[in-house]
């Protein structure tokens, strides 16, 4: 039952997820494509993550970020393909007020590791081509290992705030969400209340978080991109290229969505091309990121 405040507004305590509006026999079909992705992209990075952790060989701080970058990606994926999988297929579209909140907290902490995680990434392969001879001192196993932690905290730290400030606003009737997960925008439409000012730190926020770890991986390439165009032969910078090319495929992929997505202005955004976008960031593209690592790597 919807509860009533003191301006005799009905305040939802259920959401609606929209999700794609199309015909049954339609929605059958991208349940069926959808969950076959998801379970190749499931498989794929859970053998990523056996292989580093069973092979002494892979025992390198390459590939324990590799696997760390590959457990961010099962969890960011689980967070929101599966509740789309079970509109698809029930047309069970509510979800609860904690559980959309706890969705939305997962799904920008999650993704905000993994643009940190991108950034170590990026200083670990600046270390092997920049810095050759000290790459052994200063990127240990330790040292990799804590630098993933430090990911994986920040991101989840950086995302509290905005799901702490998001628990506390009101959401009126009606109680439809526009998109297939909780989306910060499409919950912003729904507040009764004036969001402006949270909008406007939230997006301080998403720019810092985004934007500066896609400037420290860009400073990370500009120092890269100099050393290898100072090795002589033509194998040797095809060689040391080579070594961070998957890296900079999957930012560039990654960082392509996020940015469109994310650092904007969120009122008045129409949600249509946003689906689309989600989707590929969501579905399509962690499934990608495993064959890409995979067929540029030999090991």
């Amino acid at each position: 039952m919807p509860k009533i405040d003191n301006g005799n507004r009905s305040i939802a305590s259920t959401f609606i997820i929209v999700g794609f509006e199309t015909l049954r026999e339609l929605e059958l079909v991208l349940f069926s494509l959808f969950t076959g992705m998801y379970i190749l992209t499931i498989g794929a990075h859970c053998l990523v993550i056996t292989l580093v952790a069973v092979d002494k060989r892979l025992h390198k701080p390459m590939y324990i970020l590799l696997a760390n970058f590959s457990m961010l990606e099962v969890l960011y994926t689980t967070v929101t393909v599966p509740k789309m999988l079970d509109a698809l297929l029930t047309r069970r579209k509510d979800i609860s007020s904690p559980c959309c909140l706890a969705q939305f907290y997962f799904l920008f902490g999650l993704g905000a590791a993994e643009n940190c995680l991108l950034a170590v990434m990026a200083y670990d392969r600046y270390l092997a081509i920049c810095r050759p001879l000290h790459y052994p001192t200063l990127m240990t196993g330790r040292t990799s290992i804590n630098l993933a932690l430090g990911a994986w905290f920040g991101g989840l730290l950086a995302a509290f705030p905005p799901a702490v400030w998001i628990s506390t606003l009101k959401f009126c009737f009606p109680n439809f969400i526009d998109h297939f997960f909780c989306d910060y925008a499409p919950l912003l439409k729904l507040s009764c209340e004036d969001t402006s000012a949270g909008e406007f730190v939230f997006m301080v926020m998403s720019w810092s978080v985004i934007l500066g770890c896609f400037f420290l991986i860009m400073v990370s390439y500009t120092f890269i991109i100099l050393a290898v165009l100072r090795i002589q032969s033509t194998d040797g910078q095809r060689k040391a290229f080579g070594t961070c090319a998957s890296h900079l495929a999957v930012v560039s992929i990654f960082y392509g969505t996020v940015i469109f997505m994310y650092i904007r202005p969120t009122s008045h955004i129409r949600f249509s091309m946003d689906k689309v976008v989600s989707v590929f960031y969501c579905v399509v593209t962690p499934l990608m990121n495993p064959i890409i690592y995979c067929l540029r790597n030999q090991e």
